[in-house]
């Protein structure tokens, strides 16, 4: 059986700003996990964190489709035991007043498929709700500022 998550947010911005906040490799890192993400089709990377138990501390991906400023798609592979990688489908919407954003995080199969699917369900709402928000508010110039080489 598989599992997914689908949640939907709506912001009161353009759909650019907040693809940059999807593609962008260190705007990724503000409110998801450093990475190597590069926005091209067929780009492998990872997004790093700290491992924990159970958690190898990494999430191994790769672009599968893009269609800026619309549409995202990439496989993830948490754990090497996974015999598949999930998918994850970000679609950007034009609405009144801004974008509705739609998150798919599908494929998430047993035996680990429901535990997934509630720990991620949490874990995206999260930073949709909050993280993803701070960085799209955030004028370019604080964004870039804050991740300044020395």
């Amino acid at each position: 059986m598989s599992f997914e998550v689908r949640i939907e947010q709506r912001y009161s911005f353009p759909p650019e700003r907040i693809w940059r906040a999807l593609t962008d490799s260190t705007a990724l890192s503000q409110w998801l996990m450093p990475n190597d993400f590069e926005p091209r089709l067929g780009h492998r990377f990872q997004f790093r964190s700290k491992p924990m138990p159970s958690w190898r501390g990494f999430v191994e991906c790769e672009v599968i489709e893009i269609e800026p400023p619309w549409r995202l798609v990439y496989t993830w592979v948490g754990d090497a035991d996974w015999k598949e990688p999930t998918i994850v489908r970000w679609t950007l919407e034009p609405i009144e007043g801004g974008t509705l954003l739609r998150l798919e995080h599908t494929n998430l199969q047993e035996p680990w498929g429901r535990e997934l699917q509630a720990m991620l369900s949490q874990g995206w709402k999260k930073m949709l709700e909050q993280k993803l928000l701070n960085v799209i508010d955030q004028p370019s110039s604080e964004r870039d500022a804050g991740n300044a080489v020395v």
